[in-house]
């Protein structure tokens, strides 16, 4: 069986951190975990390659891409500038396959009183991660970028997907189940291709989230 090499950017990050658990027995998936402080990821070290690095570095974002099947990034900071790098980086390197997470609400396809709060909230953040998926989508990767509702810490897998043009619903979803559709992904690399995705919790459509 061929083995996948696999880059994860931001593996400090909550998600990142679940993917990496769900992912790192899998005997056919070579993990390489970056992040710009190790030392919440040194516990991975004896079933993944660790990289110390910043993806605004582009020696540091070259090395680590240079020869992956796949790239995972799970990102906080300049979203925008990061993700025009790490294309960048990845067209140079002929790696094809990136998975993006940015956030629901950057198309305003959140509908109803939900939307109406979703944008209060967070609007004027979304402004880098559009520009961030905008860049993404004009590219020629086999992209997919995930759109998570407001994140929970409960323990649960549960999750539902809508498409780019569809309306986005549910008002939450578990960082668990995001990393359990990312994981599966990672493990099934033809589908979502060239798509952006939102990610919720089935069943929960109010307002706004429960723990608001």
């Amino acid at each position: 069986m061929k083995t996948t090499k696999v880059l994860v950017l931001g593996a400090n990050g909550a998600i990142a951190q679940h993917v990496i658990a769900f992912l790192k027995t899998e005997e056919n998936i070579e993990l390489t975990l970056f992040a710009r402080d190790i030392n919440h990821i040194k516990q991975f070290k004896s079933s993944a390659k660790i990289i110390e690095g910043d993806v605004l570095n582009a020696g540091d974002l070259n090395e680590a891409v240079k020869g992956q099947d796949i790239v995972y990034a799970n990102l906080s900071g300049a979203i925008d500038k990061m993700a025009k790098e790490i294309v960048a980086v990845m067209q140079a390197n002929h790696v094809k396959r990136l998975i993006f997470v940015t956030s629901l609400g950057i198309y305003k396809e959140v509908a109803g009183k939900f939307g109406e709060w979703n944008e209060m909230m967070i609007g004027s953040d979304l402004i880098p991660y559009r520009k961030a998926a905008d860049a993404i989508e004009k590219s020629d990767l086999d992209y997919t970028v995930v759109r998570p509702s407001w994140l929970s810490n409960n323990d649960e897998t549960d999750y539902e997907t809508t498409q780019k043009g569809e309306p986005f619903k549910g008002t939450e979803v578990a960082r668990k189940a995001v990393a359990a559709y990312i994981a599966d992904l990672i493990e099934n690399p033809h589908k979502d291709v060239k798509a952006s995705v939102g990610v919720n919790k089935p069943g929960v459509y109010g307002d706004k989230p429960a723990f608001y």
